[in-house]
């Protein structure tokens, strides 16, 4: 018989946040830790929420934009004429990005200023 390899989702920690009137967020801090859930931070690091931001992020930019209007690598490389293996270095920090390209793929994307992608 097969074995489970991967835990529950439900087995790893997970935040909630709400939007409500004092009195209602109140009552649910209070419930919280009645039933033993920790309360977060406020905040949260663009590091802390994206584990490769700091290594690469023109990458997790291109990739979050590309995600965000729902194209594949080679639909987008159609779109602009870039290859799709430089899109593809492009996302993952093997390859620079110039300019140009930033333009191409900010415009491609709907993206309104190309230099987030630098």
């Amino acid at each position: 018989m097969l074995e489970r390899t991967k835990k529950h989702p439900t087995d790893q920690k997970a935040e909630a946040r709400f939007i409500g009137s004092q009195d209602k967020i109140s009552m649910l801090r209070h419930y919280a830790k009645e039933i033993g859930v920790l309360e977060a931070s406020e905040y949260v690091t663009v590091e802390e929420a994206y584990p490769g931001y700091a290594e690469n992020a023109q990458g997790m930019a291109l990739k979050g934009a590309r995600h965000r209007e729902g194209m594949t690598q080679r639909q987008l490389a159609e779109l602009t004429g870039i290859p799709q293996r430089h899109i593809s270095e492009l996302e993952s920090g093997k390859r620079q990005m110039g300019r140009e390209w930033a333009r191409k793929l900010a415009q491609a994307l709907n993206v309104t200023d190309y230099r987030v992608l630098l």
